[in-house]
């Protein structure tokens, strides 16, 4: 820096402008291929079927929140009753339909993305990550309450929940289970002035797939037979 002697920020280094925007640049690219939607192309709103029994209101809260996304969505229920499909379905229409650039994250996932920035042969900065979660357009996260709660893991969840809280910027959350959030956390996303709660009582989508094609399977058997 151009500084006086007496200053503080005298021969002190800072990136040039150019390489500032290199960096930036790098760390979104990083973020589209974390964040990359490919493996749910198939999980839109065309693609779910919202006459199961309990899925209803969960689809036209989802639908409803694509079209305009403002506030927080929580999506609540157990195992695949069509959370991350309705989540992704969001991020989805959001990247195709309002032109907004969504990072997609599952929990876990997100954190272990963090702690490789602590790598030795990193190319992008711990800051820039972050940054990139806190300031998404859209950030959409995926089995919260899943990640293995250390303090560590704890405390970034909730630098990034908070900033966002305090920005009221759009989020999506799935959770099997509410009472296994930080309460730090969990107190922002009952703020009911910012955030909706919409619980799904449906059975596991997967396991009724499953009883499907068995059902499919030994009907075709009898026949044959």
């Amino acid at each position: 820096m151009d500084a006086a002697v007496t200053s503080p920020n005298f021969s002190r280094l800072v990136p040039c402008t150019c390489k500032m925007e290199e960096r930036r640049e790098r760390s979104q690219r990083n973020m589209r291929v974390f964040s990359d939607l490919t493996p749910f192309r198939d999980q839109t709103f065309e693609t779910f079927d919202p006459n199961v029994r309990g899925t209803r209101d969960a689809f036209e809260a989802a639908l409803a929140y694509a079209r305009h996304p403002d506030g927080w969505l929580v999506l609540v229920g157990d195992y695949g009753c069509g959370k991350t499909h309705l989540a992704a379905a969001i991020a989805s229409f959001a990247m195709a339909e309002r032109e907004m650039g969504p990072i997609f994250a599952v929990v876990p996932d997100l954190l272990d993305y963090l702690r490789t920035t602590f790598s030795p042969d990193s190319d992008v900065s711990y800051d820039d990550r972050f940054n990139a979660f806190r300031g998404a357009d859209l950030l959409v996260l995926d089995d919260l309450g899943t990640e293995n709660a250390t303090p560590w893991a704890r405390e970034k969840l909730f630098q990034i929940i908070n900033h966002r809280y305090n920005e009221r910027a759009p989020l999506v959350v799935t959770t099997n289970d509410l009472d296994r959030v930080d309460p730090r956390i969990r107190s922002r996303l009952c703020d009911w002035q910012l955030s909706r709660h919409v619980y799904i009582d449906a059975d596991d989508y997967r396991d009724r797939q499953s009883t499907r094609r068995r059902s499919r399977t030994s009907g075709n058997g009898q026949k044959r037979s």
